[in-house]
């Protein structure tokens, strides 16, 4: 159930930072709102996460997952620049939430 409620919590957060993207800085209602819901729905499944796992695994998997799902929003559907280098960088952060995950599991 943890990792159901981490998923709901990775999701939210994904789709609230791509909300902020189409909020101009906070000048367009509907997607501000969006970004705020996201975030406290996020947060909220967050903190039920962490009542049965570790804070450091659960962030990991959390900023991890949802760093390197943006990247390839920012990619594919918002016209950002990718380079090997940026592709590295994502795979250094799937590559730390593994060994966390692989150290968790003792």
């Amino acid at each position: 159930m943890a990792y159901l409620t981490l998923a709901g919590a990775i999701l939210s957060e994904i789709l609230a930072t791509t909300a902020m993207k189409y909020s101009h800085g906070f000048t367009k209602l509907w997607p501000s709102v969006g970004t705020t819901l996201g975030y406290l729905v996020a947060f909220a499944l967050l903190a039920q996460t962490l009542k049965s796992m570790s804070v450091g695994t659960t962030y990991a998997i959390w900023s991890g997952a949802g760093t390197a799902v943006i990247a390839a929003i920012g990619t594919v559907f918002l016209g950002e620049s990718t380079s090997p280098l940026k592709i590295l960088g994502v795979l250094l952060v799937i590559a730390g939430v593994v060994v966390l995950n692989l150290d968790g599991a003792h």
